[in-house]
């Protein structure tokens, strides 16, 4: 399974950007559990939110609460993360992740399959 995320870029405080990550390869996409983690330079990698299998289950990071949205679409093979009310805090790689086990783990180490990063940078 391969997973890219992408949607990144340079965003003012206060702005929007919504994320997406693409499953291909042998994959069982619709029986993953999908993550989003972040990492920003010096610091250890933070759980951002989670969904389950169908989509009807998501977990979100205290970070996340009330600002970040993730949904799916199966059909897609592709999870997304919308995020709204950008802070210059949430500057970051963000990277997205499968667990097999079809989970809204907030644990990294769930997660079987990872992805590349894609940067998000928000400006004062």
């Amino acid at each position: 399974v391969q997973l890219q995320a992408s949607g990144g870029g340079l965003v003012q405080a206060g702005g929007s950007l919504r994320l997406s990550c693409a499953a291909s390869g042998r994959t069982l996409f619709s029986t993953y559990g999908m993550g989003w983690f972040r990492q920003a330079p010096g610091k250890e990698r933070e759980f951002v939110g989670a969904i389950n299998w169908g989509g009807d289950s998501t977990y979100s990071g205290d970070s996340a609460k009330g600002r970040f949205t993730i949904s799916r679409d199966n059909a897609k093979n592709t999870v997304y993360l919308q995020m709204n009310s950008l802070k210059p805090e949430d500057t970051a790689v963000y990277s997205c992740a499968a667990d097999r086990a079809g989970r809204a783990s907030s644990s990294s180490r769930e997660y079987e399959y990872w992805g590349q990063g894609t940067q998000v940078t928000v400006s004062s």
